[in-house]
């Protein structure tokens, strides 16, 4: 017994030395070398510091609206509904989120609504969404705003992220950058 003891005890005290005091130290100082030390993608705007890389909540009129969110745009708990698309709860969900859609965005069809702008991501707290949730608020933003739409699918255009190397994943806008950007246009 005494020969399984000890080295257990041996082999405890390493990986303790390993992954609770090397590692993490080892990792802090790789993010020290990052451009934010290790703080995340930060912006500022209007006087307020935000996080790019985790989602934000728009839904006034004037900006792009954003992705809907599981938990509240809360970082601090993350993650999906876990409802199944046959739950009749999160169907009434989903349905009064594509009437709100309908009902600010005149003109447009139950059929041209993406996914991504009704269903939360996995994660609740995705910064971005497609280039059509985009395009399908343009003339919203553009009456508001008193812009030209042509500006604003310009805007569009700029701010589209295209899949990494050409092949992985589908084109996305980060939609706080795009609405940065939108009030730069607009000159607010």
């Amino acid at each position: 017994m005494k020969n399984h003891i000890l080295p257990a005890i041996k082999l405890t005290a390493l990986c303790i030395v390993l992954l609770a005091i090397v590692y993490p130290i080892s990792i802090w100082a790789i993010a020290q070398l990052s451009p934010n030390k290790g703080k995340g993608d930060l912006i500022e705007h209007h006087n307020k510091t935000y996080y790019s890389n985790i989602g934000q909540s728009f839904t006034t009129d004037q900006y792009f609206n954003s992705r809907p969110s599981a938990v509240d745009y809360n970082a601090a708990g993350s993650g999906g509904t876990n409802k199944a698309p046959s739950n009749e709860e999160y169907l009434k969900q989903i349905q009064a989120r594509v009437d709100t859609i309908l009902l600010k965005n005149p003109g447009i069809k139950k059929s041209d609504i993406p996914a991504d702008l009704v269903t939360a991501s996995g994660s609740g707290l995705d910064p971005n969404f497609s280039v059509q949730a985009a395009k399908i608020q343009v003339k919203r933003i553009a009456k508001i705003r008193n812009m030209d739409e042509v500006k604003i699918n310009d805007l569009i255009a700029q701010q589209t992220e295209k899949p990494l190397i050409g092949l992985f994943g589908p084109e996305k806008i980060n939609v706080l950058k795009l609405n940065i950007a939108l009030d730069q246009l607009s000159g607010k």
